[in-house]
């Protein structure tokens, strides 16, 4: 969908780049085809590791954050209209006055939106509508004009800081709040917390006492900064991964509130691969604490992961889970 919307700005003159210089390429979706910006010149930013991943393993030039100065810059707009602001102030601080900017999203995503705020800060062009969703490109304005859009650290009670478009950035997941009051008084040695945020969840386990090392296993990089800042603890040891993927462990507990969307969709399916992976990194003793939305289908894949599967709780919306002993392939 974005890539035709490339080929068409590119063909119709309104993606008009410089003859030389990198190509800046803020937060695509792993799959987005970006060969119509050259693909040579094309620099991915994201922190999201698995499309971090993706594109790196497709060849592609890429990193967590930008080192800039770039000749262009493409923003594909996220949902969360903070983090979207902020990408686009980010993209202008990037490249030079003048430089062309493009604007590229779904209209699920609420580009109509984005492009309606920015016809009132900057020379917007003429907006390109295919495959639901819309492109326009301006040239970049001095820093200052976006200077509002500029992401800013948000604080939280009891401490917390979190930062625009992590999960759950304006306050603690309800989810969250429930698992951590249901946690054991104590937990054992070595903890590992699958998909960890900003360590809401992190924090009431290292309130138990027993643990000696907990692992932070989160792929979106502003996320785990913000634990990292929130956690000035020495036990705990922070990865930025896809917690889907390769080898961690043995732990002796597992913790986690897993992901289930892929963008805007449902997806149980990540949910599920979270309960695998967490069983996988499990000593034969091992537990997982885990909370999930009711109407998810994990009972057959906790069933197929665990000998000892048992609802300890929840509410109306959430239910709490207890799997033990592990099921090894």
């Amino acid at each position: 969908m974005r890539s035709s919307r490339l080929s068409l700005a590119r063909d119709e003159g309104l993606l008009d780049l410089p003859a030389c210089g990198p190509v800046a390429v803020f937060s695509p979706q792993a799959g987005d085809d970006l060969t119509p910006l050259g693909r040579a010149r094309v620099q991915v930013v994201t922190g999201f590791r698995p499309d971090h991943d993706a594109f790196a393993a497709a060849g592609y030039d890429v990193v967590a954050a930008p080192v800039g100065p770039y000749a262009a810059a493409l923003v594909c707009l996220p949902r969360a209209r903070a983090e979207a602001r902020a990408l686009v102030a980010q993209a202008v601080a990037h490249v030079p006055e003048g430089a062309p900017v493009i604007v590229d999203g779904q209209k699920t995503d609420g580009v109509d939106a984005m492009l309606r705020e920015l016809k009132g800060r900057v020379a917007l062009s003429e907006a390109l509508a295919k495959a639901h969703g819309k492109l326009a490109v301006f040239a970049a304005p001095g820093p200052a004009v976006l200077a509002d859009w500029v992401a800013l650290p948000r604080d939280l009670p009891e401490g917390f800081r979190t930062w625009p478009g992590v999960f759950s950035a304006d306050g603690v997941d309800p989810g969250s709040a429930l698992l951590a009051a249901a946690l054991p008084a104590k937990l054992p040695r070595r903890v590992a917390d699958l998909g960890a945020g900003w360590g809401y969840l992190a924090r009431a386990i290292l309130a138990r006492p027993g643990v000696e090392d907990l692992h932070l296993i989160e792929a979106d990089a502003a996320a785990l900064d913000c634990a990292r800042l929130n956690l000035p603890d020495p036990r705990a040891r922070f990865h930025w991964a896809d917690a889907t993927r390769g080898k961690w462990g043995p732990v002796d507990a597992v913790v986690m509130n897993p992901p289930f969307h892929t963008g805007r969709a449902p997806d149980p399916v990540l949910g599920a691969a979270f309960i695998r992976a967490a069983a996988a990194m499990l000593t034969p003793s091992g537990t997982l604490w885990m909370v999930a939305n009711r109407h998810l289908p994990y009972d057959p894949v906790l069933a197929a992961a665990f000998r000892d599967v048992e609802e300890i709780g929840g509410d109306s919306r959430f239910r709490l889970t207890r799997a033990a002993r592990p099921l090894r392939a």
